[in-house]
């Protein structure tokens, strides 16, 4: 089996390589979470600044609490400074909305992602990337999706795709949750601000969980990236003869995207090689299912998984809808590909089974793909289409609207063909807010794919059902394509861009994070019943 990237022979380049790469993306990770920390954070009252030292902590721990401190005074001088020159300082209000600083927290990782990622020495040629090459790289992993314009193994130098790995562990962990664990580890607290912002990230149901989420994240994150990560490596190394070294890269590589539902890939074909290996697919496929969760449903289930009676609705409504998306998903796929002869039709019996429980996965919405996407028909794509819209668990990888938007919209339905004054779901009323919600993020959800559809179809080439396909890849955070996502030039890749920001941060998030101002209806208009359907 070839192999991509960097040769084992330049093992001195590549130790050079890896260790700028770390050390780059540590100053990453450190700037965007202390950017976002000290945003939220308001300084130290006087007492806290001169209360007594424990004598367990260390000079070093010391000198850098001391430097956080420095930087948050640094930052308030800043404000006050700008703010009497009667123009104002527009991050004050960012930091009274905790939607606007998940906004401002993804788009800095987004910029600085671009800014490594545009170096000369990020890419194989030596040469640096067109802006909007990097730009979409960059949204694209932070975002957590898996379309790219170049092929990351063989486009990226090693520097570069280590750039894109932690952009994507960026992403799949959250800013917020980043920055909310270095204020765990620096000051043992967190400010009320930066907890609104994280509870407003990982949907934690208050203010109390917040400090039990990020450390729990965190946990089952790395858990779960090492445990894939290892047998992974294993099969690499094992099964296809590769060499320790690059084995235990590919493993780590794939692990954290397949984890983080990213869908970046080494190989050019992605999966595609590895289409009759369960030890390659069921790792990765296993990983995707875990991480499109989300965290909530991980944490309850760590602890109440064999009380399946105790669990909350959201986990009930999670779990059990995700179930019935992954079986239909891969009846559909298995039985409508099984004559294929540009997919499933070659492959035997098992190795049909496994492809199509693999292209069942995916769409859950990592961009992962072990069948050929172009290859498919046409009630393939559709089933894709719908998949990858209704996407995975809240708070967590995963894209689209979600499982848990997508079923209490059915229990409306449901309670509307009964004729019944409230919507009940699984032994619980479901209050008019949620609902409201729910419908508002399918509305929005569908508006932004239609527009952005009817403008690629405007600006493209390319037939209704692959700018569909890639459109709602792109929103949904999935990353699988037919392959047309090189070819739809800067415009196209600037609504790409903007889709993916978007689906990330979710329709309602984003709104509320540009929204100008907020209202609140002090009065009620009379009511007044208009014709429906």
């Amino acid at each position: 089996m070839g192999q991509t990237g960097v040769d084992d022979d330049a093992m001195g380049t590549i130790a050079g390589q890896i260790l700028t790469g770390v050390l780059l993306t540590v100053a990453v990770l450190v700037a965007v979470a202390v950017g976002v920390a000290l945003l939220a954070w308001t300084p130290l009252s006087d007492a806290s600044l001169h209360e007594p030292r424990r004598t367990s902590r260390t000079r070093t721990r010391r000198i850098f609490h001391h430097a956080i401190r420095w930087a948050r005074q640094l930052l308030l001088t800043a404000r006050q400074r700008w703010a009497s020159t009667g123009l104002g300082f527009p991050v004050s209000h960012v930091v009274r909305h905790p939607a606007r600083l998940v906004v401002v927290g993804f788009a800095g990782a987004v910029l600085l992602g671009t800014a490594l990622l545009s170096l000369p020495w990020a890419t194989e040629s030596g040469h640096g990337p067109p802006v909007v090459t990097a730009l979409f790289t960059s949204t694209s992993a932070v975002c957590v999706t898996g379309l790219v314009i170049e092929d990351t193994g063989t486009y990226w130098s090693l520097f570069g795709q280590i750039v894109i790995l932690a952009l994507i562990q960026i992403g799949g962990l959250g800013i917020m949750t980043l920055a909310s664990l270095l204020g765990l580890l620096v000051a043992r607290r967190l400010r009320i601000r930066l907890q609104l912002g994280t509870q407003a990230e990982t949907k934690a149901l208050g203010v109390g969980h917040v400090r039990r989420v990020v450390v729990g994240v965190l946990r089952i994150s790395l858990l779960m990236e090492a445990v894939v990560a290892v047998a992974l490596t294993w099969r690499f190394a094992v099964g296809y003869d590769i060499g320790l070294t690059r084995s235990t890269y590919l493993g780590i590589f794939h692990a954290i995207s397949a984890f983080n539902n990213a869908g970046f890939g080494l190989y050019a074909d992605s999966l595609v090689r590895f289409a009759t290996d369960p030890l390659i697919c069921l790792p990765i496929a296993a990983a995707v299912i875990i991480g499109g969760l989300g965290f909530p449903v991980l944490l309850e289930l760590r602890h109440e998984l064999s009380h399946p009676r105790h669990w909350s609705l959201h986990t009930k409504i999670t779990v059990g809808s995700s179930l019935v998306l992954l079986a239909l998903g891969w009846v559909v796929f298995t039985l409508t590909e099984w004559s294929n002869d540009a997919t499933l039709g070659p492959l035997s019996t098992p190795g049909k089974l496994l492809a199509g429980f693999t292209a069942a996965v995916m769409p859950r919405t990592a961009g992962f793909n072990s069948l050929d996407i172009a290859g498919m028909n046409d009630v393939t794509l559709a089933m894709t289409d719908m998949l990858m819209f209704v996407g995975g668990g809240s708070a967590g990888t995963a894209g689209g609207i979600k499982v848990t938007t997508f079923a209490l919209l059915g229990f409306v339905v449901l309670a509307e063909l009964r004729g019944e004054p409230s919507v009940h779901a699984l032994g619980r009323k479901l209050p008019a807010g949620v609902q409201r919600q729910a419908l508002t993020v399918v509305l929005l959800s569908i508006t932004a794919v239609a527009v952005s559809t009817l403008a690629l179809l405007a600006l493209t080439p390319f037939g209704l059902d692959q700018v569909l396909f890639e459109v709602t890849s792109a929103f949904a955070t999935v990353g699988l394509s037919t392959g047309i996502t090189a070819h739809i030039g800067t415009a196209g890749h600037a609504i790409l861009i903007v889709l993916m920001f978007v689906g990330r941060l979710g329709p309602i998030t984003a709104v509320t994070a540009l929204a100008l101002r907020e209202r609140t209806r002090r009065y009620e208009r009379p009511e007044e019943r208009p014709l429906v359907g």
